[in-house]
């Protein structure tokens, strides 16, 4: 319990310096502060989600305590709750059957375990994706208007538009940048804690700490109920005010989502491409660079989930060769 205890305090003390970091203003700790979780979320995959737990309460304590409570509360909705949770739920598994005995004698043969779904998994970091964007633009106003002007002032301060002529110039382009700005917040805010949990993943498991087996990343899916809910959230976007950039925040999370799940419908599509690892770099090479065609990937995932594309491409391809 020691262990476990000193263990916690350093994955917090590592998080806490990660997420403080930002004060610095450098470049490098825009990247801490996006792999604040990991530390965190390692320790939850290794030894458990309460050694999570006393690690981050450790590390928010620390921060409210040098910083003030706005960065406690910032650190535990960003950093300490997603990483606790999303631990817990990947080790989350149940006996898939009961234990039967064998009529001889023999001891019961121990029950497979079912383990939490992946794809319920990657819904729940598109919540605390909501969550974090929908709380940090709070902090900067309580109506639309007011969420805009701050930004619109912070774009014109990074671009160094003081001169209105100049600002006049690139009004439509910052305008449009500023009514993106929440989407794609909520959209990187997806992918950056996805990297955190798989990264977290592959230490555990690399270590051998990591208490479940991997899982086939390539059948990942969303419930059925997701995309209602994307639909919903896309037409109650256009009701106005604060509530609609909510909804934008809601469709940009979960549009990601299937963007992810678009890349693992594109690696099972290409399992008989001989050249597969060349047409997969060039994919994710293309989105890296482009950033656009990631909706193609994401309609890719809609489209596995309305017509199964995965499932009628694994029934037409033959059976694998027994091993000798």
């Amino acid at each position: 319990m020691i262990a476990v205890f000193l263990i916690a305090l350093a994955a917090g003390c590592a998080s806490a310096f990660m997420f403080a970091s930002i004060v610095s203003g450098s470049l490098i700790s825009l990247l801490l502060l996006y792999l604040a979780p990991l530390p965190l979320m390692v320790a939850a995959l290794g030894w458990g989600p309460l050694c999570a737990t006393i690690g981050g309460i450790a590390a928010a304590i620390g921060l409210g305590m040098v910083f003030g409570l706005p960065y406690c509360l910032s650190f535990v909705v960003a950093v300490a709750l997603p990483a606790w949770w999303l631990g817990h739920l990947a080790l989350l598994g149940r006996p898939a059957t009961s234990a039967v005995s064998s009529g001889n004698g023999a001891s019961p043969v121990a029950p497979t375990l079912e383990w939490y779904p992946v794809g319920r998994i990657l819904l729940w970091i598109a919540g605390f994706a909501v969550l974090t964007t929908m709380a940090a633009l709070l902090t900067l106003g309580a109506d639309e208007a007011a969420i805009h002007g701050v930004l619109r002032q912070g774009l014109l301060r990074i671009l160094g538009l003081s001169d209105p002529a100049l600002a006049g110039e690139a009004e439509q382009w910052i305008d449009a940048v500023v009514k993106i700005a929440p989407a794609a917040a909520a959209i990187f805010a997806t992918m950056t804690l996805t990297l955190n949990l798989w990264l977290a993943a592959k230490i555990t498991a690399t270590s051998g700490r990591l208490h479940r087996p991997w899982p086939d990343l390539k059948s990942v899916s969303l419930p059925p109920i997701t995309l209602a809910a994307l639909c919903l959230a896309i037409g109650l976007g256009f009701t106005g005010g604060l509530f609609a950039i909510l909804m934008l925040i809601v469709s940009a999370a979960l549009m990601m989502a299937y963007a992810l799940v678009g890349f693992a419908v594109l690696h099972t599509l290409t399992q008989a491409l001989k050249s597969r690892l060349l047409w997969l770099t060039c994919a994710y090479v293309i989105v890296m660079v482009f950033s656009w065609p990631v909706l193609a990937v994401m309609v890719l995932g809609i489209a596995d989930t309305v017509f199964g594309l995965r499932q009628r491409y694994l029934r037409g391809r033959p059976p694998p060769l027994p091993v000798s």
